[in-house]
């Protein structure tokens, strides 16, 4: 039988040659797009009162509140009849209402009087000919804030109920399902928000609802670890201070 061909390129050259390809393939495309960096707060001096569970209460509370504000933003430019029946000086000194009504826990006017889930439900309510979006912005607000024991910064002697901050998320999904299949008298969408269509598809306000939703159901979960490790800690203390002694050695 004749001797058998043997291909001028070696296996090793081959595998070698396709690794530097790839090398240079790589260094030839363009960097990454710039998407921005986390940014951490400056401390302050209030931080020393606050444990590790208030500090993230507090930072979640404030980015759920931004939330809000960008999705009041953002609903004001699809619905522009909305702040006209709060402002007549623009879309801004409307927003800017709505904020230090929440920052400073103040009723909603046209809200009657109601706060939390009552004022949501109204705020919601096809009959509701006010300001839909700074009402329905402003309630979430209570609702989020109340579900907190009616605050936005946490410190040492503050506790957080689980139970209620799941009981947040879980309404802001169900206004959120309003919102979106709810129908007016005439007939039209509560307010104009996520649209999909042959042209456009638009989920950023669903995926800023969701944002807040899944902070929510985190802090609820941090906040039952923190009881459940606090007593595991404390049998651990309770095992270590038998067992876990050293023994004299003479």
């Amino acid at each position: 039988m004749g001797a058998t061909m043997r291909s001028p390129l070696s296996f090793p050259f081959v595998v070698f040659w396709g690794m530097w390809c790839a090398l240079v393939a790589g260094c030839a495309s363009p960097p990454p797009t710039p998407r921005g960096e986390v940014q951490g707060a400056a401390a302050a001096p209030a931080e020393l009162a606050q444990s590790d569970v208030n500090r993230l209460a507090t930072l979640a509370m404030q980015e759920n509140l931004d939330s809000l504000y960008r999705l009041m933003e953002k609903l004001y430019r699809r619905n522009p009849a909305e702040w006209r029946k709060t402002s007549a000086l623009g879309r801004e000194h409307a927003m800017v209402q709505v904020r230090a009504a929440i920052a400073l826990r103040q009723p909603w006017a046209p809200l009657q009087g109601q706060r939390d889930v009552a004022a949501l439900a109204l705020a919601l309510a096809p009959e509701f000919a006010d300001d839909r979006v700074a009402a329905f912005i402003h309630a979430v607000a209570d609702m989020l804030i109340t579900a907190h024991g009616g605050k936005t910064e946490f410190f040492l002697i503050d506790g957080l109920d689980a139970q209620h901050l799941y009981n947040a998320a879980r309404n802001l999904e169900v206004a959120v399902w309003m919102l979106a299949q709810r129908r007016s008298a005439k007939g039209t969408p509560l307010l104009l928000a996520d649209e999909i269509n042959a042209s456009e598809r638009n989920l950023s306000y669903e995926r800023e609802f969701g944002k807040v939703i899944a902070r929510l159901d985190l802090l609820a979960l941090v906040t039952t670890e923190k009881y459940r490790r606090a007593v595991i800690g404390y049998v651990q203390g309770l095992a270590g201070s038998t067992f876990l002694q050293f023994l004299p050695v003479r």
